[in-house]
């Protein structure tokens, strides 16, 4: 469709006024806008809606799938950080994200990952050193350095660290920001370093402290962590510091909404219209320097119709005046997607996972439903023959994670709030560096989860007394090259299963593959041992 015309109540977010009009568009770009006369029953024109923030392989889809789901619910664009195949795969990795992407008519922005490994705590598959970050900065995709998760060698100045800053600012590019709970004096030597943005505040306050140092506050609502409610209202404040952002979102929950969601839920909260909409819309085009319409003259033709402006229920998506939505159901067709992988580990043995007891009182980490942050609890465990089993009358079980790139030793701690009464979960989405997490109430149904990813070379899987299920995920063991929709519909089954074992998260698998992820404080497990994020150090499971 080179040129065609449509009529609508045009949304002016720059002008903060809404008024019936007709825009034209040719060759992609919005050539003029006219003002009608007021036609009943008109659907709204919007700019097309931004993810500020996405890690596309937590959605377990590739680039070309995510977009395909993305699109029915507004979204035109997304600031996605590579960082997790950056882990498994390195620049391979990288470059795979932006090709893949590039194959559909969706406006993928990349990001150079700036913590590849992570943390010197853990066996990651690739290393991303500032070379490499100069190599990706000079791409005109890759638009930022992606989120600087250490925070202490951001505040302590390592020359490392300040050398991938220092390339981003050579080439006019912002860096993005990691800093749960960092305050006062500390946040300010982290923000003074050049960090630009962050999506990792948990309250009101520390988003309003990181806000008055200049600081972008992305505030997030994934499958996950679940920040809105906690600092929507700093939007009142700081209407042009917001955004809005997805973190990480699994298939189920792509397939039932994007950011749409959160610019419904901001409104139902009495928000100002014009502020949500510059935050979902505007400001990540302007602080990022995307080539996304804004709904003007010349712009490239990236806009939406919805139905209204309360439930914002999205009847059309339009990129580069290529409609790719319409009412509910994607415009994109499949692709056929190549695989890549790094997974070298054999099958493991039931008794790999045995841990010799020293004594019956242990460290726990607590998961949080909805949070990333695991706090250091105190519990007990049974003890067998010699051997330190799970509680699951206390729901205090045993957690592992196997080193997937190498033969190792599994590393083994124990975890309260899974709630499973039988079986194991794992995965091989375990951030950052996606070794195999896995959950479970007794070492056989560890082992049995385990072997069916080794197996898979990636997945997640649940076992129970009554079978098992397992969906493979052979693209770096993160992702599936298969169609978004029968994903989603295999993750809610799989879900569902986990939570028939006993666990009651809201999102049992996307909890799993936060609890090793050693940069959010503080007890967490990686492959190498138990980790203190508060010492950034590791500690013992056993207490004397």
């Amino acid at each position: 469709m080179d040129n065609f015309k449509l009529t609508g109540q045009l949304v002016d977010i720059h002008n903060k006024v809404i008024f019936p009009a007709e825009i034209e568009v040719d060759r992609k770009k919005i050539v003029s806008i006219r003002k009608i006369n007021a036609v009943p029953g008109l659907p709204f024109i919007l700019p097309g809606f931004i993810d500020a923030h996405v890690h596309v392989e937590s959605s377990m889809l590739v680039p070309s799938e995510f977009a395909r789901l993305a699109v029915c619910h507004g979204t035109v664009a997304s600031i996605s950080d590579p960082h997790e195949i950056a882990n498994v795969c390195g620049m391979e990795g990288v470059n795979y994200m932006v090709e893949n992407g590039n194959k559909v008519p969706f406006k993928f922005y990349f990001g150079a990952p700036s913590c590849v490994p992570a943390t010197p705590f853990e066996t990651a598959g690739a290393e991303i050193n500032a070379h490499d970050i100069n190599e990706l900065l000079k791409r005109k995709e890759i638009v930022y350095l992606a989120e600087m998760m250490n925070w202490p060698g951001t505040v302590n100045r390592d020359p490392e660290v300040m050398e991938k800053i220092h390339i981003a600012q050579k080439y006019g590019k912002p860096v993005d920001g990691h800093a749960p709970g960092l305050r006062a004096e500390t946040a300010a030597k982290y923000a003074s370093a050049g960090i630009t943005t962050d999506h990792e505040c948990f309250s009101l306050e520390e988003a309003l402290d990181k806000a008055k140092l200049g600081m972008k506050i992305a505030i997030r609502e994934g499958s996950a962590a679940k920040n809105f409610e906690a600092l929507i209202d700093i939007i009142d404040t700081y209407p042009e510091l917001v955004m809005f952002c997805s973190d990480d979102k699994h298939p189920d929950n792509l397939a039932l909404g994007h950011i749409n969601e959160l610019v419904a839920r901001a409104i139902a909260k009495g928000k100002n219209l014009f502020d949500v909409l510059k935050a979902a819309c505007i400001t990540p085009i302007e602080h990022y320097h995307l080539e996304v319409g804004q709904l003007r003259v010349s712009d490239p033709a990236d806009f939406i119709l919805v139905e209204d402006l309360k439930s914002f229920k999205v009847l059309a998506t339009f990129i580069e005046g290529e409609k790719v939505a319409e009412n509910g159901h994607t415009l994109i067709p499949s692709i056929k997607n190549e695989i890549i992988n790094n997974f070298n580990t054999g099958l493991k043995k039931e008794s790999d996972f045995h841990l010799p007891a020293k004594s019956k009182s242990i460290r726990v980490i607590e998961a949080l439903d909805g949070q990333l942050i695991t706090p250091e609890i105190r519990g007990e465990v049974q003890i067998e023959d010699g051997l330190a089993k799970s509680n699951p009358d206390k729901d205090i079980l045993k957690i592992t994670v196997v080193n997937r790139y190498q033969e190792a030793t599994p590393a083994i701690a124990f975890i309260k709030n899974f709630g499973l009464k039988k079986g194991a979960i794992a995965s091989s989405v375990g951030h950052d560096s996606h070794n195999i997490i896995a959950v479970g109430v007794d070492d056989s149904s560890l082992c049995r989860a385990v072997n069916l990813l080794i197996a898979e070379k990636g997945g997640i899987a649940a076992v129970g007394p009554d079978g098992e299920k397992v969906l493979p995920l052979p693209v770096a063991g993160l992702m599936s090259p298969g169609d978004g929709y029968e994903i989603a519909k295999a993750y809610t089954e799989i879900d569902q299963f986990a939570k028939n074992l006993g666990s009651n998260l809201q999102s049992p698998f996307m909890t799993l593959s936060f609890m090793a992820l050693l940069v959010i404080p503080d007890l967490k497990l990686s492959d190498k041992g138990l980790f203190s994020g508060q010492r950034f150090e590791f500690t013992e499971v056993f207490l004397s």
